[in-house]
Order: C-alpha cells, then sequence, then structure tokens
C-alpha cells in the first residue's frame, strides 16, 4: 500500500521502448496511406481527361464560356453504327464510320505516293462520319464542363445522319423519323433545354440538310421530317451542306482523308503541296449520272477525254474513288486547276479534297461553296478559285481551257498560295487528348457558334 510519502514506481524500461515502436510504426503506416490515397487520386483523374482539361481550362481559354456534353442513350449514336464492317466499303456507305472515332484506317494505299512521314496523316476516311469526329472531340476539349449548371452551351452528341441514313431508301417514312423524335422527347426532359427552349444547343448533322426535310406533300418522300420539326427551330446544327434560308444551318468541310496530328506534319503537307510538279492544267474527277437529264458531270467527262494534253479524268464509274485514295490524290497534286461541278446536291467531298491537295477549284455554281461555308473559306472567292457559269459552258459561250489558259503564272501561285494558307481551317486534326496546337476547322466551328450563342444572350 502507497502512502502519501511514498517514492513513484517507475514502469520499466522496456515497456517504453515497445510504446515508442508502437507509436513510430502507426505512424509511418498513416503516412504511407495518405501517399497511396493521393496517388490513387492522380491516377482516377488521368483516366478522364475531359474532365480534367475542362477543371483548368480558365475564362483565357473559354472566353465565350464552356460546354456541356449530354449524355444520350446509346440507342441514339453509338448503337447505330455498324461494329462488323470498319473499312470503306463502295456498296455499304455505312461501312468505316465507327473506325478510329470516325477518322478511319490508315490509308495504306498512300504510302507509294508520298513520303512516310506524311503518309502517316491520311486516312480512309468516310465522307459520312462528321458526327463522330465531332462527338469524339467535344469530350475531349478542354472547354468541356462537367458541371451543367456553368455551362454557357449545350452540345446534343445525336447521330442523326446513321439514323436516318440508314432507311432513306426504304418505303416506310415514318422509321426515318422515329429515332429523331426520340431524342427530341429525351432532351426537352432536360432543365437546361426547358430555360432556353433550345436556343444554346447545337448538334452536328454527318449528311446535307435536304435528307431532314421531308415535305408534307405527299408526292415528296425522300428524307426525315427532322429539321422541320418546331422544336429543332432554335437548335444551332452543323451541317456538310446547309439550307440557304435557314440560319440554323452552319456549313461545315466535308471531312477529307488528312489528319494531321501537329503544326510540324501540317507545315510539311503544305510545303509539299507547294512543291508538288503540276503536269496538266486541269483535271475532273467524279462519274457521271446518266439518269440526270442534261448531266453536266458527262458533258465535262466528255470534253476532258477530247483535251488529253490539258485534263487529266478519273471516272469514278471505272475506278474505286470512294475506296481508293491514291487515284484521286496523284491526280489532284499533278494538276493546277480541278473542276468543281455540283454533286448529287450542290455541294461534294472533292472540292476539299482539291483544295487540300493544293490544286485550284474551278466551280460553275455559288452554292457549290460561295454560299455555304462562309466561317472558312476567304471572303473574296475569286482570292483561291475560279467561276465559270455553268450555262455558259453547256451553251459552248465560253470554254474551260480558254478561261484558265488566260491566268498568268504569278495569278496562279498567288491562288494557289490562298488555297494552302487556308488548309487548317478545311480539315479535321488527329489531336491526343482532343486538344491540337492549330486551329482546324472543328475549332473554327466550335469557337463560331460559342460565339453566336454569347451574343444572342446578350440581345436577349
Amino acid at each position: 500500500m502507497f502512502t502519501a510519502n511514498s517514492p513513484e514506481k517507475k514502469p520499466p524500461k522496456t515497456l517504453n521502448f515497445l510504446q515508442t515502436r508502437i507509436c513510430f510504426c502507426l505512424f509511418v503506416i498513416f503516412f504511407l496511406i495518405q501517399i497511396i490515397v493521393i496517388f490513387v487520386a492522380r491516377s482516377s483523374r488521368l483516366c478522364l481527361p475531359a474532365v480534367r482539361t475542362s477543371a483548368v481550362a480558365g475564362e483565357e481559354e473559354c472566353p465565350s464560356g464552356k460546354v456541356y456534353v449530354y449524355d444520350l442513350p446509346s440507342t441514339l449514336n453509338k448503337d447505330l453504327l455498324l461494329h462488323n464492317c470498319t473499312d470503306l466499303n463502295p456498296w455499304n456507305w455505312q461501312c468505316g464510320i465507327g473506325t478510329n472515332h470516325g477518322y478511319g484506317a490508315r490509308a495504306a494505299e498512300l504510302r507509294r505516293n508520298l513520303p512516310e512521314n506524311l503518309s502517316e496523316s491520311w486516312y480512309r476516311t468516310n465522307q459520312f462520319s462528321l458526327e463522330l469526329i465531332f462527338h469524339h472531340r467535344m469530350l475531349n476539349h478542354k472547354c468541356r464542363t462537367p458541371e451543367p449548371e456553368s455551362a454557357a452551351a449545350f452540345y446534343i452528341p445525336f447521330y442523326a445522319g446513321l439514323a436516318v441514313g440508314k432507311y432513306l431508301w426504304t418505303n416506310d417514312t415514318s422509321v426515318r423519323d422515329r429515332r429523331c423524335k426520340m431524342m427530341l422527347q429525351w432532351v426537352q426532359k432536360q432543365n437546361h433545354w426547358r430555360k432556353s427552349n433550345g436556343s444554346d444547343h447545337f448538334t452536328t448533322i454527318g449528311r446535307i440538310t435536304w435528307d431532314f426535310r421531308r415535305l408534307t406533300d405527299p408526292g415528296k418522300i425522300w428524307g426525315s421530317t427532322f429539321l422541320n420539326m418546331p422544336e429543332m427551330r432554335g437548335v444551332t446544327r452543323f451541317i456538310i451542306e446547309k439550307a440557304p434560308s435557314d440560319d440554323r444551318d452552319v456549313s461545315v468541310p466535308y471531312p477529307t482523308g488528312f489528319h494531321p496530328n501537329s503544326t510540324e506534319t501540317l507545315n510539311q503537307w503544305q510545303d509539299f503541296a507547294r512543291g508538288y510538279n503540276r503536269s496538266s492544267l486541269f483535271t475532273f474527277i467524279g462519274a457521271t449520272r446518266g439518269w440526270v437529264d442534261n448531266d453536266f458531270r458527262g458533258l465535262l467527262v466528255k470534253y476532258c477525254y477530247s483535251e488529253p494534253g490539258s485534263c487529266r479524268v478519273v471516272d469514278c464509274s471505272v475506278t474505286q474513288c470512294s475506296t481508293d485514295s491514291s487515284a484521286i490524290l496523284e491526280t489532284l497534286l499533278g494538276s493546277e486547276f480541278c473542276l468543281q461541278p455540283r454533286g448529287d446536291s450542290f455541294t461534294r467531298r472533292s472540292v476539299f479534297d482539291c483544295m487540300v491537295a493544293g490544286s485550284i477549284p474551278v466551280f460553275f455554281w455559288e452554292r457549290t461553296a460561295y454560299d455555304q461555308y462562309q466561317w472558312f473559306l476567304p471572303v473574296e472567292p475569286e482570292s483561291y478559285s475560279v467561276f465559270i457559269d455553268h450555262e455558259k459552258v453547256r451553251n459552248g459561250s465560253c470554254t474551260i481551257k480558254e478561261i484558265l489558259m488566260t491566268y498568268s503564272k504569278e495569278e496562279i501561285r498567288k491562288k494557289r498560295e490562298k488555297v494552302i494558307e487556308i488548309i487548317p481551317r478545311l480539315i479535321y486534326g488527329m489531336f491526343n487528348g482532343g486538344l491540337g496546337d492549330f486551329n482546324d476547322a472543328f475549332d473554327v466551328a466550335f469557337h463560331g457558334v460559342l460565339s453566336r450563342i454569347k451574343e444572342e444572350k446578350l440581345v436577349v
């Protein structure tokens, strides 16, 4: 029994030593746990590039605001792809669209035409793949936000071209509208659509506008009524050919096969196109349309065959133009000018194939380019192209060769230089993580629509 004056009994030294060791071990374990937590958290963010880039992008990088990308049901986009048809097929327009985020497989056939460092930037890109390319770039954009409350605009990743295109040649017109209506029913349930009625929303359509404007006239059975639906009146849509009377249609370039991943590669291609030996005055690439009265393409084919010393022809009824890009690119690189009549509609992908190759386009209808791609082409048409009225060619009051021969070497050089200068605005870059070091057609469209939405909100 201890008394007040009894000396305090001290614990053994071995007990103090054990307590110290235990405390030290607990501290080390706690410290290691913190390191592991931090490491896992950082690693998780690296798997979400869109969220990461959105978080670091400030107002100076996104002056017109940020974009929220809707997560639509897969039946409205990725489920529409043909996953068992991964490369271009002349008998099935849908093949190859879903490959490589819409860019397609590498164009291995161009290795025999181009230096190795340039051929690696060429792909077998389907001309209807715009919806996938834009969706991929939107998901990885630095101005994308995961928080809809902080968004200035809203992107609807609906693959309308695929949803409608599958049924264009069937007799059931209602099936062409089915998924379009499903998308609108879904998006109208979203709070931010209700706030603006869709005026700050935009989407991408990979086919021409006329495939989505079926009229009520029973005799007019082509296409879907998608763009005639009242819910679409306020929605901006990027589209490869617009309706002249609808300012919500914004024409953007058809996808070509050239997708460089850096400014260095882009500049190398521009130098290559600039210095290529062009031995032909002009070329025409296309096929006749025998079912069309007074087919202008047929007229051009016959004319070119009658001028073998000046014109090179790639007859797409003989050559598989849709799957073999080598014959097309070689011909365009070797020609000063390329003839660009209207296609099945007023526009055609060949316009952009032509200019990417550094050839000067010759137009016969103003709606083929001048009235379409104002965001992307120079204001002065004569600075980069030649216009010849198709009626004058048809009635024989002028000849194409004589007109083109009136241009001096210096005038041709200046036009070509302007064409080569605008190549970045006509192509869709292949950027890792969606962040490129030059502004391409996607960037022009993206910043253009955000600026327009911002201005419209200020007016309201």
